[in-house]
């Protein structure tokens, strides 16, 4: 198995990713694989991965009934009008009909221009303003994927708790699932083993430029965790074996409907999970420069997780080489 691991991985970086890596487990086993700039214990910015932890993080102040899925969330926050009618649930299944904020935040991506990323890479956002950006905006259709529902379950953190979401969500989902190399920025650097990301920007930035450097806080709670693929795997081994939150929750997360992403596909997405293929469950997460892909089967038996150090690129090799490499979940037995 570790040979054709290891062949999949290099494939990878063959059809042009300059650094990827990825670990599989399979009852018990964990074989690891590296090709390029990488090592497979690296940290990376794990991307919309996080929007796990956060609904994890909610799904838990439910089960103490200091909320309701079913709430309004113009019940606990004003800013969003009452008349919207948006639930807590909505935002965490992408059915809210909220617009996303980033091509707000990053005006030039309309004009086919990257300078916002370089305009906004050491910017700090307030959640609120990023908010604002997604409510004012026209809403769109039910099952849009959006960042900005993520930020308001953030906001909503904070308000029931008290507590800044990022260390509420590190002390009752993180610690609890025995991770130790999972965080959320402190700053726009990467402590420890990391590698250079490069952003492509689908061909606009040629030769790809490097924003492992970034001021995270354009993404917040819905996608600007720090970990390693050991912790992602053990995570999601953990969550699906109802370690983080009840049998009852973890049911609730796993109720999937159709949500079309940035990219234009649909995925089917439940309470902060994707489900791929038929037992599979987890997230994949893509920010400027840096892709994830991390995957359980739902008895927890096996995990696949793969980081690269390259997004929006153009040409088919490197999509058909990752689809191989993610075929090796459901293989592995």
């Amino acid at each position: 198995m570790h040979a054709e691991f290891q062949h999949a991985v290099d494939d990878v970086h063959t059809a042009g990713v300059p650094g990827v890596w990825a670990e599989l487990r399979v009852d018990g086993q964990v074989w690891r694989a590296a090709a390029g700039e990488a090592t497979p214990d690296m940290r990376h910015r794990v991307g919309s991965v996080t929007k796990t932890f956060t609904a994890a993080a909610v799904l838990l102040l439910a089960e103490q009934r200091r909320i309701r899925l079913d709430d309004p969330i113009s019940r606990h926050l004003r800013l969003v009008p009452a008349d919207r009618e948006i639930t807590v649930r909505s935002l965490l299944n992408m059915t809210s009909g909220l617009a996303d904020y980033r091509f707000l935040a990053f005006p030039s991506l309309l004009n086919g221009s990257p300078q916002s990323l370089a305009d906004n890479q050491f910017r700090h956002f307030y959640p609120t303003e990023l908010i604002k950006l997604g409510v004012e905006a026209p809403a769109v259709e039910p099952g849009t994927y959006s960042n900005t529902g993520y930020l308001l379950l953030g906001r909503l953190l904070e308000k029931v708790t008290g507590t800044k979401a990022e260390r509420f969500i590190t002390r009752h989902v993180i610690e609890r699932a025995g991770l130790r190399n999972t965080m959320f920025p402190t700053g726009t650097h990467i402590e420890g083993p990391h590698p250079k990301m490069y952003e492509a920007l689908s061909g606009l930035l040629d030769p790809p430029r490097d924003y492992s450097v970034y001021d995270m806080s354009w993404v917040g709670v819905s996608a600007s965790l720090i970990s390693t693929l050991e912790d992602l795997n053990l995570f999601y081994a953990g969550l699906l074996d109802g370690k983080i939150v009840s049998r009852e929750s973890l049911a609730q997360m796993k109720e999937t409907g159709p949500v079309t992403a940035f990219d234009g596909s649909r995925v089917e997405y439940g309470l902060g999970l994707h489900r791929h293929d038929d037992d599979l469950r987890g997230h994949d997460g893509s920010v400027w420069g840096a892709g994830t892909w991390s995957f359980s089967s739902e008895d927890g038996k096996r995990q696949l997780s793969f980081a690269v150090n390259l997004q929006r690129w153009t040409g088919d090799p490197i999509d058909d080489a990752l689809t191989v490499l993610r075929k090796l979940l459901p293989q592995a037995r």
